[in-house]
């Protein structure tokens, strides 16, 4: 079952202007990611397994709910560190992992440089952080590795996705659940996303073209 969530809400479009701006420092541009991940984080969030456990108040005995599951976090790097950063700030209970792949323009293929995961993660539920999705090809190759360890229900957050992005994700791993602050116009012949928010990880760390 394909699953795409675009979240309108006027605090996260907001945001997704201020990230547009191409006037934004990279300071403010790194501020907006982490506030804009912590928005889309509680949507993403909502159905998390929860038990109900013993606490006192300054008043009485009580019960109330905290979460029951073991999340794992993972961060295609290099932009999606930002955001990673963001969700443990948010759940400092949940384990985190990093993968490294990028599309090499010269051999047209994905290659991956750097791939760490927590230990048992079958059949954990995975949030996959990375702030563009563009051709889709590099969460693709991100969804095929984390497959082959066999987890759960794999929730890819992301700021901007392409329509190209979207319909490959949900071509090759329909049972993917995507949520986006935004499906752009397209892209353009360098492969950047139309409007866009241009290099996610040059305008983050304040790198050159």
């Amino acid at each position: 079952m394909k699953s795409f969530t675009e979240i309108n809400h006027p605090l996260v479009q907001h945001k997704l202007s201020v990230l547009r701006n191409k006037e934004t420092s990279s300071a403010t541009f790194r501020k907006t990611v982490e506030e804009m991940t912590g928005l889309l984080a509680y949507e993403v969030t909502r159905h998390l397994q929860t038990k109900e456990v013993a606490i006192t108040t300054p008043l009485e005995e009580t019960t109330g709910p905290m979460i029951a599951e073991d999340v794992i976090l993972v961060s295609i790097m290099r932009a999606g560190n930002s955001m990673l950063e963001a969700l443990l700030n948010l759940m400092p209970f949940a384990r985190a992992g990093h993968i490294g792949i990028y599309r090499d323009k010269f051999i047209k293929n994905t290659v991956e440089y750097y791939f760490r995961l927590p230990q048992n993660i079958k059949g954990k539920r995975i949030l996959l952080a990375d702030p563009i999705v563009a051709t889709g090809d590099t969460v693709i190759a991100c969804l095929d590795r984390l497959k082959q360890y066999e987890v759960g229900q794999i929730h890819l957050l992301t700021m901007l996705i392409s329509p190209e992005g979207l319909e490959k994700v949900q071509h090759f791993h329909p049972d993917v659940d995507v949520l986006s602050a935004s499906k752009e116009r397209g892209l353009n012949e360098k492969g950047y996303l139309l409007p866009g928010i241009g290099d996610a990880g040059n305008r983050l760390y304040h790198t050159l073209e």
